[in-house]
């Protein structure tokens, strides 16, 4: 029996995007509804574009009853963590109405399954660095305060015989699609890969580590990064997971280890054979010296099996797309 449709909220954005791709390739029928405030039109690989916002409740009421879905996969945000703390009602607007807004349709229309974009955010600083998904969330800033709500939302409409959803909780996510048809083009980025990318080719003078006496073997922070191929194979496997009647759950993604500030920016320095132009900061408030995932649920519960989990892979594919905004070429296209 053919399956029903899924609807991608932001899946013109980076890591909705990479999602979209890989369910067309998988052979899902796919609906895309983004705004385009910060994705791109030509970032949509698989299925409709509809452009629009996640909290128009009368056109939400428009797709659906125009659509036969069962399954959202949600990733419409704002992500910029120094924004959520001078704009809360911009983050809370947007992350939690416009979901709560989701929410009441997808009840209302008879979707089964959820699958929600979060946060690691939403533990905040965690003590020893390390996050399972039963540390305490105890958020830090208005966005990852806004993520969780989201999936308490999500939690009590379940138990109220609402969908059933998985709340994946992302740690540093990084790197491009390998053979260069997407990539991440997010505008005023503050991802250190991708940032540390864009001053290897020129677009930045150069790249900050914010903090260099942290309790960590060379004092600069420890962070987990996946790759944005392999996070996007946990939604696949996510939606699997619900189809073949799985409880919800929430999951962290991550690989489990960490590389330091400096560990990154050698990897880049080494990919593009040239040294960085680094300028050392004071910390920033609210920075923890190490967060890594305790990351053995996604695996044992989804059957997630990263592919990619190499620093030089990370950032070889982040440096290939720069380049080719960089150089203008046209399959980079969103590069003018």
């Amino acid at each position: 029996m053919k399956n029903k449709k899924i609807l991608v909220t932001g899946g013109a954005g980076y890591i909705g995007s990479h999602v979209v791709r890989q369910l067309g390739a998988a052979g899902e029928d796919v609906i895309t509804l983004d705004n385009l405030s910060t994705g791109f039109e030509a970032a949509v690989t698989a299925g409709a574009l509809i452009i629009g916002d996640t909290g128009d409740a009368d056109l939400l009421e428009k797709i659906f009853s125009e659509h036969d879905i069962d399954t959202i996969m949600h990733f419409a945000a704002h992500t910029i963590v120094p924004e959520s703390v001078a704009d809360p009602l911009k983050y809370y607007g947007n992350n939690t109405a416009s979901s709560r807004t989701l929410l009441e349709a997808a009840s209302r229309h008879g979707v089964v399954n959820i699958v929600f974009s979060s946060t690691a955010a939403v533990y905040g600083i965690p003590e020893g660095g390390k996050a399972s998904e039963d540390s305490p969330t105890q958020p830090i800033n208005p966005y990852g305060t806004s993520k969780l709500m989201t999936e308490w939302m999500l939690r009590d409409l379940a138990a109220a015989g609402g969908p059933s959803y998985v709340a994946l909780r992302y740690f540093n996510v990084a790197g491009c699609e390998p053979t260069g048809t997407i990539g991440q083009s997010t505008p005023k980025a503050t991802l250190l890969v991708k940032v540390a990318c864009e001053a290897a080719t020129g677009r930045r003078p150069g790249v900050a580590i914010y903090g260099t006496d942290y309790p960590t073997p060379d004092g600069t922070g420890l962070r987990d990064y996946i790759h944005v191929e392999d996070l996007a194979t946990a939604h696949v496997d996510a939606l699997r997971y619900l189809r073949n009647g799985g409880e919800s759950a929430v999951l962290n993604c991550g690989y489990g280890h960490g590389y330091s500030v400096r560990e990154v920016l050698a990897a880049v320095e080494n990919a593009n054979g040239e040294k960085l132009n680094i300028r050392e900061e004071p910390r920033r408030a609210g920075d923890p010296p190490e967060l890594i995932a305790v990351a053995d649920r996604v695996r044992n519960v989804l059957g997630w099996t990263p592919q990619l989990d190499n620093l030089d892979t990370i950032v070889r594919t982040s440096l290939e797309w720069e380049r080719k905004i960089a150089s203008r070429d046209p399959s980079a296209y969103w590069a003018a």
